[in-house]
């Protein structure tokens, strides 16, 4: 059957956006080397046209000069219109691609929706709202516990504020009089009283107690000093 019929041919796929606008770019780089090319050849020609005197061989220059202008014009129309359809497909291609973000937008929408719905069905407010109240009621316990873990035993609570105020006033009175009050051993000693019992002799003045040979009847050591008398000691 294959041999009488033939075999189908498999047909191409058709190309793509991407594909038609890179081949549509290649044109036009194509197009662009053309102009590039024809726009040296004018300025050659251009050149000459300046060089040359008026005459035949100035006209057959011009002449030339006009024709790669009006090749130029031509390429530059087919690169104006390649730039249209450039754009075209362009267009085209975002208009796709925009399309194919929102079918995946509203795929994941849609995935979305149906797991929280899912998980909705797991979770109740009346179960909310009622764990919320025994964590209220649980802070409250807490609370109440903590307060009485913390009170004090065998404190009066009958204390009112003037019987405060009595108690810090007598308080302050106390310290203000242990204040004045100085200790024995910070009174200063009565030097007057040291002296007359150490029996100490007084201090000689000018030259004359010198001289005179320790007139005054103080008894001496062996080294010609004056004894210290030993102190009483106080009853």
């Amino acid at each position: 059957m294959q041999r009488i019929f033939g075999v189908k041919k498999q047909k191409d796929p058709p190309p793509s956006v991407t594909d038609a606008s890179d081949r549509i770019n290649k044109r036009g780089e194509n197009v662009d080397e053309k102009i590039k090319k024809l726009d040296a050849e004018l300025a050659r020609y251009k050149e000459q046209i300046k060089k040359t005197r008026p005459g035949p061989a100035q006209e057959a220059v011009k002449a030339r000069a006009m024709r790669v202008l009006k090749q130029k014009r031509m390429y530059e129309g087919q690169r104006d219109m390649l730039y249209n359809q450039t754009f075209n497909l362009d267009q085209v291609a975002f208009a796709a691609e925009g399309i194919k973000d929102a079918q995946q937008t509203m795929s994941a929408l849609k995935a979305a929706n149906k797991d929280l719905k899912g998980m909705m069905k797991t979770v109740k407010i009346e179960d909310i709202d009622n764990l919320q109240d025994e964590m209220i009621d649980l802070m409250d316990m807490s609370s109440e516990i903590q307060e009485t873990l913390g009170r004090s035993y065998n404190v009066p609570d009958d204390l009112d504020e003037d019987e405060l105020m009595g108690e810090l006033d007598a308080l302050e009175l106390d310290m203000e009089s242990e204040s004045q009050e100085v200790p024995s051993y910070l009174q200063p000693s009565k030097e007057s009283d040291l002296d007359a019992e150490l029996n100490l002799p007084s201090a000689p003045t000018g030259t004359s107690a010198v001289s005179t040979g320790r007139t005054n009847a103080q008894v001496e050591d062996e080294l010609g000093l004056p004894t210290v008398p030993r102190a009483t000691i106080r009853g």
